[in-house]
Order: structure tokens, then C-alpha cells, then sequence
């Protein structure tokens, strides 16, 4: 996946494009992904980084939704019970399964949560990752060494699915690409272009070299999550916005918080989502927090009262209390809720259900949903475009389409396992590359060679494309990163012919964005 090879491949097209999307996160992605492997002719543009926003920033989690059963919403469960199966198939070297302890500690709650949770594994059939069951006060304590002893009567054990968000995000990419799709990062949409009161494509800047592109289009699909009223404002300046967006908010602890393999699920806290801590790249990552906010940001930043109440309720269940100064790295993420008419304005309760709609200019938006069924939302999405775009219809083939990456035994990779298929090659870089088994900090688990590979192979252009998505640091340990960004600044002023003076400006842009991970 390179990037002068995707400008080239717009300089080299006349005719429009079937499709062009607009939006590098996981829907955007998921349908780059579908369009493609139809046969479409497919171009994604997005003005960040692929998984820039809410797409890196999730709970790290593909699941079914236990919270969804509990409001009622069946149809939502079952269907992110089928495409948690799917995914688990098609990209086994970033999903899965993660065993959940559900502590009981008032009488009523083991018949009450076993019920739900036997329910849950029902809905899931042939999809389940496992069966659900009581555990008592030892077993329980066995699997949760931490969790707070006092009063605990046991638990509920049931799994579900993990992944790495921004690294499938990226293997998305990849795989659009191998099936004939463009994609392209730092490149804003700026206006979308019509012919006789129809979208008919759009204009863009590559954000590197200024140069602006007129590009037409058949359908032109807006898929940029919590910032879909921009376009749909840019369409028709007089529609009403129907975004809601949701804050949720995650601390990142050091693994001795939440040592072994399962995970605790909190059916309860006090704003009445549920809390989750898992473990997840040796580390223990408390969420979430739920807060509607007025409006959408690249870049948002963690409430001092969102913390607080992570850490409250983080004390609540675990014996060793954490304090401020223990979180690694804490960050933000906005949830593309769609609003609804006559709503209470409460996102804990707007669903989580994906929104599809067709202007009266051809404009497609898709909008709400979650990453586990982001699968299913770019079927529907490109089965609506190929009808705006008048194209043959073509049958989706990604429900058995393996992801970039896929590898049955990706555990063998050892330390490069979420590369998945693409380890051996990622450590024989780090081999042929001077200094390129040197970690790139001590406490991260990242080789200096894997910033190479992420230049040449994953279209990272900056800093932050690597330390925050390409590998997790950021997320891992966002001070450790900090110390990281000089060196990662130099192999990619190497990698890609930039000035020390580019240098320089990359570590002080990181360093001002790893503030707003750093707490206290």
C-alpha cells in the first residue's frame, strides 16, 4: 500500500469513479473494502489518517452487545452476533475470544445475569464463542486475582470478542487495495460537485503537496462518522444535522491491575452503561464513560470528571486502588450516534443501530453503527450505491473475504503476531535494518524496524500515524511514547527524504498531542 502509487492511479483516470467514498474509518473502510471486491471502480479519500477519530479509539472489543439484550434491541444482538463470527473467521490474527467474569456480589444477581447471559448465548448459535456458566467465590477470585474480595458471592462467566481496532483499520486499507480499490490519507474532501442538481463527485486537497483534485463519480458515499453533517451540509446547507455524539472516555493501567487472561464486565455504574476492564497488549484498559458533546473533534480530550469516575468505579472492583498518577495513557473517543426525533437527548439510550440515507442529490450517508458490524453496514451502504450509481449488480462477497493479515496460527509470530501473515516479513526488516531490533522504548514492545515497515507498506506519513495507529503506543504508554518520537521522527525523515527541520516540527506536534493522553 503506497501512497505515490494511489496519486499516481488519480492522475492516470478519466472516467468517474463508480464509487468514491469519503471517510478512512472502519465504515468507510469496511465499504472501500465491499465496492471493490465486487468489481467497482472505488476511491476512499480521508483527511487525516486512516482510523484517525473514532475508529482507533473504541473499547477494543467485538461483541454481540449484553447492554443491547438488556434494552431489548434482539435484532441488533443478533445481528452482531453473526458478523462477531464472521470476523472472527475472516481476521483470526486481531480477533479473538475473551472470556468476561461478571461478579456477584448481591444474591439475585447470578440467576439474574446467568439468565441473560444463557439468553445471549442462544442468540449467537453457531457463532457463540462459548458457553456461559456460574462460578463460585474461588473460581471467580481465580480468574480475577484482583477483583475486590469482600462480600463477593461469585460470578458469571461468559466471552465474547477482542481485537486491535486501528490495526484491522489498516488492514482494511490493504485489503481494498489488493482488490483494486484507491485509498488515500491527508486528503480533505472540500466540496462535492454536481450536474443538474446531482452529486457527481468532488474536490480534494492532498494535505502534503496542496495540489487540489477534481474528481467525478457515480455515487459518492459520506462515510466520516461523527463529522457526516459536514457533508450533508456541504450537499444541502439547509438539512438538519443528525448527528448526536457521544464522549466515551478509557484509562490505560499497567497489567498488574488486571493480571491474567479474562476480562470483568460492571453490568451497572452509575450513568447506567456498562463498565468494562480488560486486558489488551499486557496492559489494563478501564471503560467507558458516556457524555453527549456538542460537537465533533479530530482530537477530543477526557473530562477531568470522566476520569475520576473511571477511577472511582475502577477502585470500586479491583483491590488495588489506582490514583491518577498510575494511568498509562488515557484518551477519547466520539460515538456517531444518529439522533432521534423527539428523543431525551440521553445517548446512553440512542441506539446503536446504522442509518442509511439517500438525498434528494444522490448523496449517500451512513451513519451510527459500531466496528462489529461494520461488515454488514458497507454491504447495505454499497448495495443503495450501485443503485444511485446505476452499476451491475454484483452479490457482496465479503462475508467469507479473508482481511489482510489473515493467518490461522498467528501466534507464532510471537511478538509480531497482529501482523499476522505479514510477521515473517516485518521481523526479516527488523533484521536487515540497521538498528532495527532496537525497542523503541523500554517499556513498549515495539522495534524500530517497525517503523520502516509501516513507511513503506502501511502509508504512515507522520509521527503520529505511527505511534498512535500503526503500532499503540500512544495508547500503551503515552509518556514512553513521547521519548520514542525523536527516534521514529528520524527513520521516517530517512525513510521518506524529509529535513531536520521536519524533524523537529514532527516531535513537537507529537509531544502536543500526547499531552492530552497524559493525566496529571
Amino acid at each position: 500500500m503506497n501512497r505515490l502509487d494511489s496519486l499516481d492511479a488519480l492522475d492516470s483516470t478519466q472516467d468517474p469513479w463508480d464509487i468514491v467514498v469519503v471517510g478512512g474509518g472502519a465504515t468507510g473502510l469496511g465499504i472501500a473494502v465491499d465496492a471493490a471486491s465486487r468489481g467497482y471502480r472505488t476511491l476512499l479519500l480521508e483527511q487525516h489518517d486512516f482510523a484517525k477519530s473514532t475508529s482507533s479509539k473504541s473499547t477494543k472489543l467485538i461483541h454481540g452487545g449484553v447492554r443491547y439484550l438488556r434494552q431489548g434491541n434482539v435484532s441488533l444482538v443478533l445481528e452482531s452476533l453473526k458478523e462477531r463470527g464472521i470476523l472472527r473467521e475472516n481476521a483470526p490474527h486481531l480477533v479473538h475470544d475473551l472470556p468476561f467474569v461478571v461478579p456477584n456480589y448481591d444474591w439475585w444477581e447470578a440467576p439474574f445475569y446467568g439468565i441473560g447471559l444463557h439468553l445471549y448465548d442462544l442468540l449467537a448459535g453457531k457463532h457463540g464463542f462459548g458457553k456461559s456458566r456460574h462460578l463460585d467465590k474461588e473460581e471467580t477470585l481465580e480468574r480475577i486475582p484482583t477483583l475486590e474480595a469482600d462480600g463477593l458471592r461469585g460470578g458469571t462467566i461468559y466471552y465474547d470478542g477482542q481485537f486491535d481496532d486501528a490495526r484491522l483499520a489498516i488492514n482494511l486499507a490493504q485489503t481494498a487495495v489488493e482488490h483494486g480499490a484507491v485509498v488515500l490519507n491527508y486528503m480533505r474532501v472540500t466540496r462535492l460537485t454536481k450536474s443538474n442538481d446531482l452529486v457527481s463527485g468532488v474536490v480534494a486537497v492532498d494535505l502534503e503537496s496542496q495540489r487540489e483534485y477534481e474528481l467525478r463519480a457515480k455515487a459518492v458515499v459520506n462515510a466520516t462518522g461523527v463529522f457526516a453533517d459536514v457533508l450533508v451540509q456541504m450537499d444541502d446547507p439547509d438539512a438538519q444535522p443528525m448527528i448526536s455524539p457521544s464522549q466515551g472516555v478509557h484509562i490505560v493501567l499497567d497489567r498488574s491491575f488486571l493480571p491474567g487472561d479474562s476480562a470483568i464486565m460492571v453490568p451497572h455504574t452509575d450513568d447506567g452503561r456498562i463498565l468494562f476492564a480488560i486486558p489488551w497488549h499486557n496492559r489494563a484498559l478501564i471503560g467507558t464513560t458516556d457524555t453527549p458533546v456538542d460537537g465533533a473533534s479530530l482530537e477530543p480530550t477526557p473530562l477531568k470528571e470522566e476520569l475520576d469516575f473511571l477511577l472511582t468505579h475502577a477502585a470500586r472492583y479491583l483491590t488495588k486502588d489506582p490514583e491518577p498518577a498510575d494511568v498509562l495513557s488515557a484518551y477519547a473517543g466520539l460515538r456517531p450516534l444518529v439522533k432521534e426525533a423527539g428523543g431525551s437527548g440521553d445517548t446512553a439510550t440512542i441506539s446503536r443501530d446504522h442509518t442509511l440515507r439517500i438525498a434528494r442529490s444522490g448523496l449517500i450517508t451512513i451513519a451510527g453503527g459500531k466496528w462489529t458490524t461494520y461488515r454488514k453496514m458497507a454491504e447495505d451502504t454499497v448495495d443503495q450505491a450501485s443503485v444511485v450509481a446505476g452499476l451491475e449488480s454484483v452479490r457482496a462477497r465479503t462475508e467469507d473475504l479473508r482481511i489482510h493479515g489473515y493467518c490461522a496460527n498467528a501466534e507464532a509470530g510471537g511478538e509480531f503476531e497482529s501482523y499476522g501473515s505479514d510477521a515473517d516479513a516485518v521481523h526479516s526488516l527488523c533484521g536487515a535494518t540497521a538498528g532495527g531490533n532496537d525497542r523503541l522504548a523500554s517499556s513498549l514492545p515495539y522495534r524500530a524496524g517497525e517503523v520502516v515497515w509501516a513507511a513503506r507498506e502501511e502509508m504512515a506519513r507522520c509521527v503520529e500515524d505511527v505511534l498512535a495507529r500503526r503500532t499503540r503506543a500512544l495508547l500503551l504508554d503515552a509518556r514512553a511514547s513521547v521519548d520514542a518520537a525523536p527516534q521514529v521522527a528520524k527513520l521516517l525523515a530517512t525513510e521518506m527524504g524529509h529535513d531536520e527541520a521536519w524533524q523537529q516540527d514532527q516531535v513537537a506536534a507529537y509531544e502536543e498531542l500526547a499531552r492530552g493522553y497524559i493525566v496529571g
